[in-house]
């Protein structure tokens, strides 16, 4: 059963037992009241014929003269036990009526009211004990007062017959208008149930509910829903994105690892054929032979060392990608930044290095990772080298509110501004340096897994043919570590 019927179900169901409550306490009010009134006009009449507890019989007849301006539907009539005699009122003579007697023993227990139907008419009938005094001899007997209750049945029946069908056809109608509303009230849920069938049987994510109703349950369910199909949409564009990201990077890095391994493969077998060939049919001198498999050996070993490289950044990467983190712990600038130093000045280089006031970062510490630091600072500080032929490549620092900003800025070929944008991505090489320089484009995007991880952020300012220069701002720490 669909929600719609249920609700109207529930709803009708309610309503029928309220109906019915309703119509119960209307018939029983008019009941009690109509009856009421006449159980009091019957007791008020019985009072009336029987002014005394002994009433004189003469000569066999007893005068009941019933008063009050409703005499003509009243009726009486007295029955002695004794002499098995009935005098009846005036009126039941007239038209033959004669209500049922108790017996002796049964009227104690039958005195009071009883409805009874003599000749198809009803009637509300009074009776109690009565002594009927015979010759001074006073003799047991019943008087019964009644009252013909036709017109009150059947206003009663007409009543009971307008509450049931008034209630019946009630209940149809507010079943009809229910089930009309429900279906009224639930349509935005429908479009919810086709938004999202449509959006489980196709791709398009971009599709919303349109409500215009009030903000109620159903306005802020679909609100909910609305706002879950933003966030899918949300989430299935950077799905999408970090599969054409992967699809990329395994094309990438199958390209970078193609080259060194056909190099080592060409080195080995033009190694095997030198080695295997006899000395007699060999054109070349064992001085050849040698010097050649060194050259050869010597091009395996730099394009192993290039694959060792490769592998180490696509696992530092692929740490970033599971969202793996590293240990921090306050780090001091001056120390890390004077080893840097140190160690920079050792790598091939064609420029010069220039090292900044450095004593400024005494006593200043961020909270990071101080192998990782190096590292990213080598990665900026090796790509100034390789693209600096000429010039001089520098580093110092400067301090803005609560950050330390770490300037790397050399003289070299620098970029145009379209590529700025893309520096960090995975396997990215400007153009005019592919080919030119040693790398394979993964250098960058460690670096700057590097510094999110530390909360930082890096600003980059080139020009093409004039350098480029790095700033790498860190978060400081403004208390000394506890020793």
């Amino acid at each position: 059963m669909s929600i719609k019927l249920r609700l109207t179900a529930w709803y009708s169901g309610i309503l029928a037992v309220m109906l019915l409550a309703l119509s119960a306490a209307i018939y029983g009010f008019v009941y009690f009241n109509t009856f009421g009134d006449l159980k009091d006009r019957l007791r008020e009449q019985a009072s009336k014929v029987q002014p005394k507890s002994v009433w004189n019989y003469n000569n066999g007849t007893l005068d009941l003269v019933l008063g009050g301006p409703a005499g003509q539907s009243l009726f009486a009539q007295v029955y002695i036990y004794d002499l098995q005699k009935m005098i009846p009122s005036p009126n039941m003579t007239d038209i033959d009526l004669e209500f049922k007697i108790p017996s002796k023993e049964d009227l104690g227990k039958q005195q009071g009211f009883l409805q009874a139907s003599y000749g198809g008419d009803p009637f509300l009938i009074y009776q109690l004990a009565a002594e009927i005094n015979v010759n001074n001899t006073a003799m047991p007997g019943v008087l019964q007062v009644a009252v013909y209750t036709g017109e009150q049945v059947t206003m009663l029946n007409r009543l009971k017959n307008i509450l049931l069908v008034g209630s019946f056809a009630t209940l149809i109608a507010a079943f009809t208008f229910g089930l009309f509303l429900a279906r009224k009230s639930m349509s935005p849920i429908g479009m919810v149930i086709e938004a999202a069938n449509g959006i489980q049987t196709g791709n398009d994510l971009s599709s919303r509910i349109e409500y215009n109703g009030p903000p109620d349950e159903i306005g802020r369910l679909i609100e909910t829903v609305n706002s879950m199909l933003g966030r899918m949409e949300g989430i299935y564009r950077e799905l999408e994105d970090s599969y054409a990201t992967q699809r990329r990077f395994v094309s990438d890095a199958s390209h970078e690892l193609r080259t060194p391994l056909t190099t080592i493969r060409g080195n080995i077998d033009l190694l095997q054929k030198v080695w295997e060939m006899e000395p007699d049919q060999s054109r070349m001198s064992e001085a050849e032979i040698r010097q050649l498999s060194i050259e050869s050996v010597k091009d395996i070993a730099d394009e192993s060392k290039r694959m060792s490289r490769l592998i180490g950044d696509m696992l530092s990467l692929a740490r970033a990608d599971t969202g793996r983190t590293f240990d921090k712990e306050p780090v001091a600038l001056e120390p890390l930044m004077t080893e840097v130093a140190r160690r920079a000045s050792f790598l091939p280089r064609q420029s010069e290095w220039s090292i900044g006031d450095l004593s400024q970062m005494n006593g200043k510490y961020i909270v990071g990772n101080k192998d990782y630091l190096q590292q990213m600072l080598f990665i900026f500080i090796d790509n100034a080298f390789k693209y600096t032929p000429s010039g001089e490549v520098s580093m110092d620092a400067v301090f803005y509110h609560n950050q330390v900003g770490i300037r790397i800025k050399d003289t070299g070929i620098g970029m145009d501004k379209d590529e700025v944008p893309h520096i960090f991505d995975r396997f990215y090489r400007a153009d005019e340096s592919r080919g030119m320089t040693e790398g394979i484009g993964l250098g960058l995007s460690i670096a700057k897994w590097i510094i999110d991880e530390h909360g930082g952020s890096v600003e980059v300012v080139t020009r093409q043919g004039e350098g480029t220069t790095f700033i790498i701002w860190l978060p400081l720490l403004f208390a000394p570590p506890l020793e």
